[in-house]
């Protein structure tokens, strides 16, 4: 029985199994957690709009009406082409085909040390850790006496004008604005300063034009601060050193940028600056047409020749590609040459019930977005319990402008 062994559970990973399953294959899935992530809403549990266990679910669950394939919590450490094997903490596996959809991890640039003062958001601990923070500035704020301390403690800055950012900034403000404003007897959150850093001469620089501006326009009717053109020189502990100025904030949040994961410590393979593997037109490497790697850890170009962004819906076409691939060749059949990804549009919310989606061919903002994305989010949430819960708490947090995750689980 053919081995194919992949590395991921995220939604490249998971695709591909889901279209490997059949009894005629020995299917693995290895993933250091044991659960599968949608990532694009994880700001709204670092903003406490929602539970960690509302956007995760056990990958065992996933599969659980299926005998195929197994699933094991380890992580892997290295590649070993030549003898077909792979080795993890914990053990050796020896595979047919491997699969490689590892992600991506928060880029500093260069700076690593700025991850100390400023985290970023890939994970569930990202996300409570950060949420924590937030709620904290808060709870610090309505205790302290020195103005000086008041101001920076009323601060955050993000820094990083794409999806990740302009959606963090909306919800801060938000939860500043419209739902703390009644919970605190001495400080007003009202005078919480939300500043949105981009280096680029405009937010969301990759959306069309029209909408960079809505969404910009949206962000600062909510009382968000945009500063364009502004590129962070250095970090340290509750400053942010800019070409421009220095602000004091006591909390600071990194939306800038990504790399992959560490794709080369486990393989000789030649990669992008950011640490994305040059793939094949298959999504193969290099010397080695029974390894593919795909989603954020593989660079792939478009037709236009640019490369594709780390969306989900780019990381469920290509899973659907390679699975394809594999099937074909244990079959002895012609094997797909070519990954072709089909657009399926660019999404981004702005605070409570305003987003932009942007297909190209036409494009939605304001309220229609919103509803437009929030269907889509919903629908690509793994499980009807997800995607229920998820519903549930969108209905009544946009009802009563209430954040029922409001929760400080940290003892820091």
């Amino acid at each position: 029985m053919n081995k194919i062994i992949i590395v991921g559970a995220g939604f490249a990973g998971l695709q591909t199994a889901k279209g490997l399953i059949t009894s005629s294959f020995d299917v693995t899935i290895i993933d250091k957690n044991n659960y599968h992530l949608f990532q694009p809403l994880l700001y709204q549990v670092a903003t406490a709009g929602l539970s960690p266990a509302d956007i995760a679910v056990p990958i065992r669950n996933i599969f659980r009406s299926q005998q195929n394939p197994k699933v094991i919590l380890d992580e892997l450490i290295g590649i070993n082409p030549q003898l077909n094997q792979i080795t993890t903490k914990n053990n050796t596996y020896f595979y047919d085909f491997l699969v490689i959809a590892t992600g991506s991890e928060p880029s500093y640039f260069g700076h690593d040390q700025w991850k100390n003062f400023s985290p970023g958001l890939k994970n569930i601990k990202d996300a409570t850790s950060i949420r924590a923070k937030i709620l904290k500035a808060f709870e610090k704020a309505e205790r302290i006496k020195n103005k000086n301390g008041l101001d920076k403690l009323m601060k955050f800055v993000l820094i990083g004008g794409g999806p990740t950012g302009v959606e963090m900034a909306g919800a801060i403000a938000e939860l500043a604005k419209k739902v703390l404003i009644k919970e605190f007897t001495t400080i007003d959150t009202k005078t919480a300063r939300i500043i949105l850093l981009e280096a680029s001469t405009n937010i969301l620089p990759t959306a069309s034009h029209n909408l960079s501006i809505y969404a910009k326009k949206t962000l600062e009717r909510l009382g968000v601060e945009i500063k364009c053109n502004t590129t962070v020189r250095h970090i340290s502990e509750g400053l942010v050193e800019t070409n421009t100025e220095t602000i004091e904030a006591e909390t600071i949040i990194w939306c800038a940028g990504v790399k992959a994961s560490s794709v080369k410590s486990w393989i000789n393979v030649e990669t992008d600056k950011i640490g994305r593997v040059l793939v094949n037109d298959d999504l193969s490497i290099s010397n080695h047409s029974n390894i593919f790697v795909i989603g954020d850890a593989s660079y792939v170009k478009n037709k236009n020749g640019m490369p594709l962004p780390g969306l989900a819906p780019v990381a469920k076409q290509e899973g659907n590609f390679v699975a394809e691939v594999i099937k074909k060749s244990i079959h002895n059949s012609k094997t797909p040459k070519k990954f072709y990804y089909k657009n399926r549009g660019y999404l981004a919310t702005i605070g409570r019930s305003d987003a932009i989606v942007d297909f190209g061919w036409f494009t939605l903002k304001g309220r229609i977005g919103w509803i437009f994305w929030s269907i889509i989010h919903i629908y690509f949430l793994i499980s009807f319990r997800n995607r229920l819960m998820v519903f549930i708490n969108w209905v009544w947090s946009y009802l009563t402008f209430g954040k029922g995750a409001r929760l400080i689980t940290d003892d820091k």
